[in-house]
């Protein structure tokens, strides 16, 4: 039997960085709350078993929306921590009854609305058979500056060989527990899983999977939503 794959979606963020009163996944994306064009996405793969959206335990937008359109696919776990790493760890604790070591967790944010379920089917068909896994990510085009504290330049950086880290990321269930529980400020699953010695695969992405974190990103997501849909 091959490893079963289960998507962990955590949402349990307030997005502060977004000057809105409210958390950024429930911010209305063309009639819906952001979230849900992830959601959709992923929903949309058959090989992946469910989706996991891990909320904070005093989430109160959730109940508001309709998602029914999902029928048993998703399941929610109201068990947020303090840190997108807690939330993870969180969340493959509430799997742990129903995983084994090696079954995949393919992870993804909550504010990258623009994700394509053909593009999270490439990541699963090329890390299927890794004995680690690996993540989305896009080769950086633009130049890199380096900065002191008053902003001003201290030096060009070489991009070459530099990736700008996205999600899906993808890795065995077992490892990634493992990981974020010895590592739990990674700032992403990749950077626990470097951590422990070992080097992700990255499979390359492209830039309209962008992930929202200012005002002008969402004007952006939208225009991507539609020009998609049209």
């Amino acid at each position: 039997m091959p490893n079963k794959i289960i998507a962990l979606v955590p949402a349990a963020g307030a997005g502060a960085r977004l000057g809105e009163s409210l958390p950024k996944q429930y911010l209305d994306l063309d009639g819906h709350p952001m979230i849900y064009h992830a959601l959709a996405a992923l929903a949309a793969v058959p090989r992946i078993e469910r989706i996991l959206v891990v909320l904070a335990l005093g989430d109160a937008c959730w109940h508001r929306y309709d998602w029914s359109r999902f029928g048993d696919r998703i399941e929610v776990a109201y068990c947020g921590g303090a840190t997108r790493g807690e939330s993870v760890l969180n969340g493959l604790d509430h799997l742990f009854p129903v995983m084994d070591s090696d079954d995949w967790v393919l992870v993804h944010d909550a504010a990258r609305p623009c994700i394509r379920s053909a593009q999270i089917e490439g990541l699963i068909t090329t890390l299927e058979h890794d004995a680690i896994g690996g993540l989305m990510a896009q080769p950086l085009a633009d130049t890199v500056k380096a900065s002191d504290e008053h902003r001003r330049v201290l030096r060009t950086v070489p991009r070459a060989g530099l990736w700008r880290a996205q999600t899906p990321q993808m890795f065995r269930f077992g490892m990634l527990r493992h990981a974020l529980d010895t590592h739990s400020d990674a700032t992403d699953e990749s950077q626990a899983i470097e951590a422990l010695g070992h080097a992700p695969k990255l499979v390359a992405g492209d830039s309209a999977n962008l992930k929202v974190t200012y005002a002008a990103d969402i004007d952006l997501a939208r225009l991507l939503l539609r020009a998609r849909a049209s």
